[in-house]
């Protein structure tokens, strides 16, 4: 079968090695080398220059590869659609997020989506930023939602639809409660509950303090935590303060519980973005969910809402 062949070049071009294919596809290195055999003979063209470290592609070979990238990704395309009709019109979404999004924008907006259109189905991986991309990029994942920095690959496409602020959350009964903000001179008094070494946020905020003229070293820092969820607790018993993405003590529960303080003379804002894989397009159920994310005046009720109060929002 033609389709059969064009994976066969496809890996091979991509492994630029014959026995790293065969292994890949389970297939005998003489019937992969007989398979790009006959596409050669084919189109009357040498597509691979072959030497003692492996193959690499001709002129005529990178032209083929461009276009048997279009043609696999139209097949698989047509393939999605067809079972989408065949599972009674449902579409479904491969959807990858990094663990702030996933813990507190993604459960609020599937929340919405379920209601509005009951039709889409998402399946959903929570991961790293680089484990997200990654995924993207071989087609795994149709949409990734990450935090931060985002890796530069041209077969990426980044749109941004948040600017999240990291934030002073401390438990109403702090002496700074009636205050709107503080400055960054102020934080290294307090005793402050941060995530662990190496996460995310962490780098975020010891880089923009940083770049603030403040060393982090110089910060009290009484409990590193795992969690999100895990420093809220503790904040709100009063054990400290923290500094954290405003995202995270959106809702009006949070907001009972904790104040938020901006900081004034120095605000550290992280983006949030949507990555999709720049060789594919996107279904019309994938472009509804970008399409909302980038609806900023709805993604802002959806996000502040309870998942009881979600109901109303139609």
């Amino acid at each position: 079968m033609m389709e059969q062949h064009l994976l066969v070049f496809k890996d091979v071009a991509e492994t630029k090695n014959i026995t790293l294919s065969a292994k890949k596809l389970h297939m005998s290195q003489p019937s992969i080398s007989l398979q790009i055999q006959n596409l050669e003979n084919q189109y009357g063209a040498r597509f691979f220059d072959r030497t003692n470290k492996g193959v690499t592609l001709t002129k005529e070979g990178e032209i083929f590869y461009a276009h048997v990238r279009s043609v696999l990704d139209i097949l698989t395309s047509a393939k999605e659609q067809i079972n989408a009709l065949a599972k009674g019109q449902r579409g479904l979404i491969y959807l990858g997020a990094t663990l702030t999004i996933g813990e507190y924008i993604l459960p609020n907006i599937l929340a919405y989506l379920y209601k509005t259109h009951p039709d889409v189905d998402f399946k959903v991986k929570i991961a790293n930023t680089e484990s997200i991309s990654q995924d993207v990029l071989e087609k795994k994942l149709h949409i990734g939602l990450i935090e931060g920095p985002v890796p530069r690959h041209k077969d990426l496409n980044v749109e941004k639809f948040w600017e999240d602020e990291l934030v002073v959350v401390l438990p109403h009964s702090h002496s700074w409660a009636s205050r709107k903000s503080i400055t960054l001179a102020e934080l290294p008094h307090e005793r402050l509950v941060t995530r662990e070494e190496g996460s995310g946020t962490r780098k975020v905020m010891e880089m923009a303090l940083k770049e603030r003229g403040l060393d982090p070293e110089h910060l009290n820092v009484t409990m590193e935590l795992g969690s999100t969820h895990a420093i809220k607790q503790v904040v709100s018993a009063g054990l400290g303060i923290t500094i954290i993405s405003a995202l995270t003590v959106n809702r009006e529960v949070d907001q009972r519980l904790f104040k938020t303080l901006k900081i004034q003379d120095a605000p550290i804002y992280r983006p949030l973005s949507i990555l999709t894989n720049a060789q594919t397009n996107q279904t019309k159920d994938e472009r509804l969910l970008i399409n909302l994310l980038h609806d900023h005046r709805l993604l802002s009720d959806i996000l502040s809402k309870e998942f009881s109060e979600l109901e109303d929002l139609e």
